[in-house]
């Protein structure tokens, strides 16, 4: 899904997440989800996948640790708010760093599908 809510009010786009996370609990769909919310990259994430700009290459990938089922009050758990800065430091460092190998991409990105098959959210 590529920024599929991104022209939506706030309220509806939270309603929104609701629901995808709705039907990817009921039907074990992986989803890979593209949007520039740091905050909507958490709250629907089992792991949030950081992009440098030009040209785009993988510099980070953060776990999401958040309990599920994850509702309203997840959005003010402390654990969030240090997963959403976590996120905004690794998009800030985007370039700086150095970027990820592909090996280490493509372990990580193993993981991520290991983490579907078993009921995770990608």
């Amino acid at each position: 899904m590529d920024e599929p809510f991104g022209a939506l009010d706030e309220m509806t786009r939270e309603r929104m997440n609701q629901e995808v996370l709705r039907i990817w609990e009921a039907t074990g769909t992986t989803v890979v989800f593209v949007t520039h919310s740091i905050p909507e990259a958490v709250f629907l994430s089992s792991r949030v996948i950081v992009m440098s700009a030009r040209p785009g290459r993988v510099t980070d990938i953060i776990d999401v640790d958040l309990p599920r089922p994850r509702g309203v009050a997840t959005r003010e758990e402390p654990r969030y708010f240090q997963l959403v800065t976590a996120v905004r430091e690794a998009l800030r460092r985007g370039g700086e760093g150095e970027d990820l190998q592909a090996g280490e991409i493509e372990g990580r990105v193993a993981s991520v599908d290991r983490t579907a098959a078993e009921g995770g959210i990608g």
